[in-house]
């Protein structure tokens, strides 16, 4: 029984030896991957970059607004009658006081000839009696009453007067007018809307600020407007009046301002974009938009610092380094960082997502994002 045992006793612990070695094995060979993993590093991480640099930014608010005329109306007559007619064109431009529309007034003209006989008879009649009264040979009583029949001729012709001249439609001041759909023959009522005219040079944009820009406006401001019809054109005029009244449902307070259009492009009802000049020119270091990673902590962006030491290619080994800004004002595709950084540092503009401090960069700029302070839309 003794050798028996003996040869389980040595066989359990050859076992258990067996146990410990592979054991050990696992152990060393894990050491090892992670000793080989680390020694290895971070792999390095392909990203655009840009030396963040001064611009010149010019303060102002903006704003959308709406283009009125200077002057503009729908006309219409204050009697009906039949059109006799039209001697003008649609979008013809007409001075104050042209004729724009004639109505038929052949019998108004006929009844105001006889009503002017009639005060012309009732004048020479007053005058008559003048010379009779003078030398007693009439009462004062037949006189006056000569007289006053005079002064109501006088104002009966008067009446028919206004009455034909309500009859010829004309420009209340100088404009353009607009599409003219009405034509000779046609029976127009009182009231009726004929033409629109608007007087296009100069021309006014409303638009609105928030109240807590109340201070920052004054009568006198050059202002400058663009419009989605004309892209590559700008338009500059001045402040000319802001309303007294803050509206009580938006807090926005009301803006008008006078441009020059001598070229009459601009048109009533375009909508604006309007763009407030708020004293001199000040110097912001601007970065694109995308380079900026925001956080509910704070915004952040990458810089590429260099490890002073060299890569595969000869060339200063860069690696990422995460630090915080604040930034500024945001203008087209830029945005201006006020601290967190220095002029002359290179800033991770893309890929900085899939970035981590201290993880090296191989730099790729080749394609940059957009970072221009005036974008246009593409075609």
């Amino acid at each position: 029984m003794e050798p028996l045992q003996r040869r389980m006793t040595i066989m359990l612990c050859g076992v258990f030896l067996l146990l410990g070695l592979i054991f050990a094995f696992n152990q060393l060979k894990t050491f090892m991957i992670k000793h080989f993993i680390a020694g290895m590093g971070l792999p390095p991480a392909t990203v655009s970059t840009l030396v963040i640099a001064n611009a010149e930014w010019q303060p102002k608010l903006t704003s959308v607004g709406n283009v009125r005329a200077f002057r503009g109306v729908e006309l219409s007559t204050e009697i009906g009658g039949l059109v006799q007619t039209v001697p003008i064109k649609s979008g013809q431009d007409v001075k104050e006081g042209e004729l724009l529309i004639k109505l038929n007034d052949a019998s108004d003209v006929a009844q105001l000839n006889s009503l002017k006989a009639m005060s012309d008879l009732a004048k020479v009649i007053n005058e008559r009696d003048r010379q009779q009264l003078a030398i007693q040979a009439i009462s004062k009583n037949v006189f006056d009453t000569s007289a006053a029949d005079s002064k109501s001729k006088q104002a009966q012709v008067e009446q028919q007067t206004a009455l034909v001249a309500k009859k010829n439609l004309k420009a209340p001041f100088s404009g353009r007018v607009g599409i003219v759909s009405i034509n000779p023959g046609q029976y127009v009522n009182p009231g009726d809307k004929l033409l629109t005219l608007q007087t296009l040079d100069p021309i006014f944009v409303d638009f609105n600020l928030p109240q807590n820009n109340a201070e920052l406006i004054q009568v006198g401001q050059e202002v400058e407007v663009t419009t989605d019809a004309f892209k590559d054109a700008s338009f500059t005029g001045k402040i000319t009046a802001v309303s007294p009244k803050v509206d009580s449902n938006t807090r926005n307070i009301q803006v008008e301002a006078q441009l020059a259009n001598p070229d009459k492009k601009i048109l009533p009802g375009m909508f604006a974009n309007v763009n407030i000049k708020l004293g001199d020119q000040v110097k912001y270091l601007t970065l694109p938009q995308t380079a900026v990673t925001y956080n509910p902590y704070g915004s952040t962006i990458f810089i590429a610092k260099p490890t002073g030491k060299k890569d595969k290619q000869g060339n200063p080994a860069l690696e990422a380094q995460q630090v915080f800004v604040t930034t500024g004002l945001t203008r087209g595709d830029q945005v201006a960082i006020l601290k967190g950084v220095d002029e002359g540092a290179t800033v991770v503009t893309s890929g900085q997502l899939k970035l981590k401090n201290g993880m090296p960069l191989i730099i790729n700029n080749k394609v940059q994002p957009a970072n221009s302070p005036d974008p246009k839309p593409q075609e």
